[in-house]
């Protein structure tokens, strides 16, 4: 069996490159829906669900090039709205988990979303609320479509607010602060 001697007194030296972290990036992916602007985002793990996000992206009509391994350049200029309303964009929704995180940025520019429950990892109880509870206090409508499974949100301005979250949720907090960039007034405050 293999072991480790670990002695102090010696000093250190080197460098290491850390792998980027798929939750934190499938946020920043998702905020590149935010701006007209070129975005590159590096340090980006190959992994399925950041291929997939990335492939959702694109369908979006999110302009996508790879720069170099793990570097991407990001220009979300011309969206298709009819996209998000199409059964394949909710069905490739409800395969990543992470699409959640487009629900803010889509709310945002094109001024209305829909997803379908949520699917990805199989850790347990997933809960949509926070962001949609969230969502809606920042102005937005919600609608539940019970044939299709499916929540529509929808919404002409949106309003920074204070707000108390009954739930500590990183990516829920994440995904409303998303979208308080595009508020109208100052943005939101989480208790």
């Amino acid at each position: 069996m293999a072991s480790f001697i670990i002695e102090g007194g010696h000093r250190l030296k080197g460098s290491i490159t850390p792998q980027g972290a798929k939750n934190e990036v499938l946020q920043i992916l998702c905020a590149v829906l935010l701006t007209k602007e070129e975005v590159v985002v590096e340090n980006v793990p190959d992994i399925l669900d950041v291929r997939n996000l990335i492939d959702m992206l694109i369908r979006l009509g999110v302009k996508v090039k790879m720069l170099a391994p793990g570097t991407y350049s990001f220009i979300a200029d011309d969206l298709d709205a009819d996209y998000v309303d199409s059964m394949e964009f909710i069905v490739k929704g409800s395969g990543l988990r992470g699409s959640v995180m487009l629900l803010g940025p889509l709310l945002a520019r094109l001024g209305k979303t829909v997803v379908g429950k949520p699917g990805g990892d199989k850790i347990g109880r997933r809960r949509l609320d926070t962001h949609l509870v969230g969502l809606q206090k920042l102005g937005a409508a919600f609608e539940l479509d019970d044939e299709n499974q499916t929540y529509r949100l929808s919404a002409q301005q949106l309003k920074g607010c204070a707000m108390l979250l009954d739930e500590a949720s990183v990516t829920g907090t994440a995904n409303i602060r998303l979208i308080t960039t595009t508020a109208n007034n100052k943005p939101s405050f989480f208790i």
